[in-house]
């Protein structure tokens, strides 16, 4: 199956959609498909990062406004010359928005079917940046992923809003983790006595620190005796979000052995934000073996059972994130069983068999666009 992968985001960028984007081009080729990635050009002077597992075709870019760590493609002939020259079978748009409709309007003048993943909550975005637009949001996710043959949601939640929301063709397709490298083994004692010298309870959060994200609900938490937060990423909040959480230790932007390193190593994981359409760190934390506390909103009601593998909060609610803290924090044997019972839970859920879904996906779409043109 010959598979163009128009995306949004590809490595070396580090968020959901590259990483998934990335899984998705590395098991076709494993399974012996012949991918091809159409992304954004990364900022110049970027590192590249390690090789992809198959060509990558790189259209130009600029930063957004506000947001330099994100790249919005330029027009650009390259995705019609790619798209025509690998001679598709089908067209797989990853989190379209604007690259992704320029990829899904050529995909219908070529007659090449197409799968959208849906994975960006625009409306929440709507919402936390602009205070409105949600409706005008929603009119443009209804209007790219209804022109798809078929449109494929991480989460039930984010199923049910595309339902509601009159998208057609929508099917549930998960993702991930890698259990391998997310393992409860690589927890290192001596980054934690440099984290947390006084062997303080770790609260981690790994994510981008971005308004959306809502990292400042860990106030609370920073304040608590005996625990230290430990925030992993960054974005455009990460100056305010120093002020705004006391003793809280940043670590920056952590990619691979690393990253898993330090995910063992915390005692707790933390998540704030309530726009997830899935949320993967919160399963790299499950596959480290730790309990989470997340909001009761969005991808994390699929992957955190309440009181089984961590604790679920209202959106937003700063006092309930500290409770959540505080109540684990007292009790190291409710720890180790949520922890245990998180890494128990996603060991079955390898890229691989979540690649073997898709491919299926693809299947069905081809099947009947074959049934169509025989009709």
């Amino acid at each position: 199956m010959r598979v163009v992968i128009v995306t949004e985001s590809f490595p070396p960028d580090v968020n959901g959609v590259a990483h998934c984007a990335l899984q998705t081009a590395r098991h076709l080729a494993d399974r012996g498909h012949a991918p091809v990635v159409v992304a954004p050009a990364p900022a110049p002077g970027t590192p590249p990062g390690a090789s992809p597992p198959c060509p990558v075709v790189h259209v130009p870019s600029l930063p957004l406004p506000g947001y330099p760590q994100v790249r919005v493609a330029l027009p650009s002939r390259r995705l019609a010359a790619t798209l025509a020259g690998h001679r598709a079978d089908l067209v797989h748009l990853a989190s379209p928005f604007v690259l992704g409709v320029r990829g899904m309007a050529t995909a219908a003048r070529l007659g090449v079917p197409a799968v959208a993943v849906y994975q960006t909550d625009l409306a929440g975005y709507a919402r936390t940046y602009l205070g409105a637009g949600e409706a005008a949001a929603w009119r443009r996710i209804r209007s790219v992923h209804g022109a798809a043959d078929l449109t494929l949601a991480p989460s039930g939640a984010a199923l049910r809003d595309l339902e509601a929301h009159g998208v057609p063709r929508v099917r549930l397709w998960p993702r991930g983790v890698d259990t391998e490298r997310f393992r409860p083994a690589r927890r290192d004692a001596a980054l934690r006595r440099a984290l947390a010298p006084n062997g303080e309870l770790i609260v981690g959060y790994v994510g981008r620190l971005a308004p959306e994200k809502h990292v400042e609900l860990l106030a609370g938490a920073c304040r608590l005796d005996g625990v230290r937060v430990v925030i992993v990423g960054d974005g455009p909040d990460r100056s305010r979000l120093e002020e705004a959480l006391p003793g809280a230790v940043f670590l920056g932007r952590r990619t691979g052995d690393d990253l898993a390193r330090i995910f063992a190593s915390f005692d707790v994981f933390a998540h704030t934000g309530p726009f997830e359409t899935f949320c993967q760190t919160v399963q790299e934390a499950m596959a480290s073996g730790l309990p989470v506390i997340a909001p009761a909103a969005g991808g994390p009601l699929d992957l955190v059972a309440h009181e089984r593998t961590g604790l679920l909060v209202p959106p937003r609610d700063r006092d309930a994130v500290r409770d959540a803290v505080r109540a684990l924090a007292a009790d190291a044997g409710l720890r180790a069983a949520f922890g245990a019972a998180g890494r128990a839970t996603v060991e079955g859920r390898t890229w691989a068999a979540v690649g073997d879904q898709l491919i299926g996906h693809y299947a069905h779409v081809l099947a009947g666009r074959r049934t169509a043109v025989a009709a």
